[in-house]
């Protein structure tokens, strides 16, 4: 009997690696359609006295996982990277600033209300109970000084970068198992540019 299944024991684990193998590629799509949805709109680049301010607001990065597993309490965190460069033909561009800002949400079920927090506004925490207002301000980017005035040069040439991203999940242990297609909540979106002359 011993023998009979030490024989067949590698059959069985062959069968299984295939199949994990199976979802592991069917799953693992660096960027699944539904990202590729993801965007940087409407950018602003414009300034007030002292500062280069940026605006900008992301679209489509919300999917119907994404949002059951914040109402389930998951907290989801987006980074955004803002980058200005000045440009040059012959050697490499010059990066002048460079801004990572996180906003994250998190459910509380008991209160149900939903818990904003934005890194630009000096980790400030925010409350809302409309899921629909929760969202808009996750995926909106107002008012970011990124360079003061006095750093730039009148009647230059100027670059800013900008992308975004959801960042990896994170699940309590006994849950990745059983949640493993959340790899599909990863998400970055192109580099969007916006040249100018200040």
């Amino acid at each position: 009997m011993k023998q009979i299944l030490l024989k067949n024991q590698p059959d069985f684990l062959k069968i299984v690696s295939f199949f994990l193998l199976f979802l592991f590629l069917f799953f693992s799509d660096p960027r699944p359609s539904w990202s590729k949805q993801a965007q940087i709109t409407d950018i602003i680049v414009t300034n007030n006295q002292e500062y280069l301010l940026v605006y900008f607001y992301t679209k489509g990065c919300f999917t119907p996982e994404m949002n059951k597993a914040i109402q389930n309490g998951i907290p989801t965190t987006f980074t955004f990277l803002i980058e200005l460069y000045k440009p040059r033909s012959l050697w490499p561009n010059i990066r002048l600033a460079s801004l990572k800002l996180h906003h994250t949400i998190k459910y509380d079920s008991l209160r149900d209300e939903y818990s904003i927090l934005l890194s630009e506004r000096g980790h400030q925490n925010f409350t809302v109970k409309d899921f629909a207002k929760a969202q808009e301000m996750m995926a909106d980017v107002s008012n970011i000084q990124l360079i003061p005035l006095k750093n730039l040069q009148r009647n230059n040439q100027y670059q800013v970068r900008i992308k975004a991203e959801l960042n990896k999940v994170r699940l309590p242990l006994y849950l990745h198992y059983l949640l493993f297609f959340v790899s599909l909540w990863d998400f970055e979106t192109d580099w969007y540019v916006v040249d100018f002359i200040y």
